[in-house]
C-alpha cells in the first residue's frame, strides 16, 4: 500500500491573507498532494494568539472558499474542536461542504486545549472529553437519519495523543490522527491502540498521522527529534517508517512554532516541492497508486 499524503496549511497568522490561502491551495493542489487541512480556533484569546495570532481564519468558511478554488485535492480539518460549535451546526457545515466540493472532506475533530478559549465561549473547559463524545454521536446520528443532513461518507479522524483520544478513535472514528511525535513513539502506541480496540471489541482505526516537516542540510540526531524533521533521507525514511506501521495518509505539517513563518509561505513551498520531488522519483507521482492510476 502507497500512503498518501496531505499537508496541514496555515489559516492564522500575520502573513496569511487570501491570496496567500490560495497560493498555497493551488501549490499543494499542483505538486499532487493528495489532501489540504487547515486549524480550528474561534476566540483568538491570548493563550491561542500566543501560538496562533490573528488572523485566524475559520475553518469552515475557508474550506468553502477552498472548494471552489480546488479541483482534486481532499480538504478537511486538523482538528475541529468539538465542544465549539452545536453538533447539527457542525453536521450541517460538514454536509454542505461535502457536497459542494464533491465528496473532498476529511473530518478531523479533537477535544481542545485552550482554557481562556473554553471560558469565552462559556463551555466548561473541564467536560471537553465528554462533551466531544456527546456532539461526535450526534453529528454522527444526523447524518445517518435525517435526509437534509444526509452526506457521505464523511471520514472522521480523531485527533490527540492521549489514551482517551485513542478510546474516541476506538469508539467514534474512522481514522486516529496522532499529533506531532517523535519516531520511538508511534509504535508503543499503536500497541496501545490495539489493546484498547480488543478492549471494545471493535476493530483498530486506520492511522493517519500529522507529522513536522522541517527540512534541514544536515542530520537531526538530537534524542527529540520529531517525526518529519531533519534531512530529505530522514524525512523520506520517516514517510515509509509510518507506511510500513500502516498508515493510510500523513498529513505533513510544515508549521513549526514561530507565527513570523506564515510571512514566508515560500520556504514551505519550497520544503514541499523538495519532499515531492524526491517521492516521485522513488514512487511515482504523488496522487497516483503504484499502478501509475489515479486515486480517487
Amino acid at each position: 500500500m502507497l500512503v498518501r499524503i496531505g499537508v496541514n496549511v496555515p489559516n492564522f497568522g500575520p502573513g496569511t491573507d487570501p491570496g496567500v490561502l490560495r497560493a498555497w491551495a493551488q501549490t499543494v493542489e499542483d505538486l499532487g498532494y493528495d489532501l489540504l487541512m487547515v486549524s480550528d480556533h474561534v476566540a483568538v484569546t491570548p493563550d491561542v494568539a500566543e501560538q496562533y495570532p490573528a488572523p485566524f481564519y475559520e475553518p469552515f468558511t475557508t474550506l468553502a472558499w477552498l472548494a471552489g478554488i480546488t479541483s482534486r485535492v481532499r480538504l478537511g480539518t486538523t482538528v475541529l474542536i468539538m465542544p465549539y460549535r452545536h453538533p447539527l451546526l457542525v453536521a450541517r457545515m460538514a454536509a454542505g461542504i461535502d457536497r459542494i466540493s464533491g465528496g473532498r472532506l476529511v473530518l478531523g475533530v479533537g477535544v481542545g486545549w485552550a482554557r481562556q478559549e473554553f471560558e469565552a465561549l462559556g463551555v466548561p473547559f473541564e467536560r471537553r472529553g465528554q462533551l466531544t463524545d456527546e456532539h461526535l454521536r450526534a453529528v454522527l446520528a444526523a447524518w445517518r437519519n435525517t435526509d437534509d443532513y444526509q452526506t457521505g461518507p464523511i471520514p472522521i479522524w480523531v485527533g490527540g495523543n492521549s489514551d482517551a483520544a485513542l478510546r474516541r478513535a476506538v469508539r467514534l472514528g474512522d481514522a486516529w490522527h496522532p499529533l506531532r511525535f517523535t519516531p520511538g513513539w508511534l509504535r508503543g502506541a499503536l500497541d496501545r491502540l490495539a489493546t484498547i480496540a480488543d478492549e471494545e471489541r471493535r476493530p483498530p482505526p486506520a492511522l493517519a498521522p500529522r507529522i513536522a516537516l522541517r527540512l534541514a542540510g544536515s542530520p537531526v540526531t538530537a534524542p527529540g527529534r520529531l517525526m518529519g524533521e531533519g534531512t530529505i533521507d530522514q524525512i523520506l525514511g520517516d514517510l515509509e517508517d509510518v507506511r510500513v506501521l500502516g498508515a493510510e495518509t500523513v498529513l505533513l505539517d510544515p508549521f513549526n512554532g514561530d507565527p513570523d513563518e506564515t510571512r514566508r509561505p515560500e520556504e514551505a513551498w519550497s520544503a514541499l516541492t523538495t519532499v515531492a520531488g524526491h517521492w516521485n522519483s522513488k514512487h511515482g507521482n504523488l496522487g497516483t497508486d503504484p499502478t501509475g492510476a489515479e486515486r480517487p
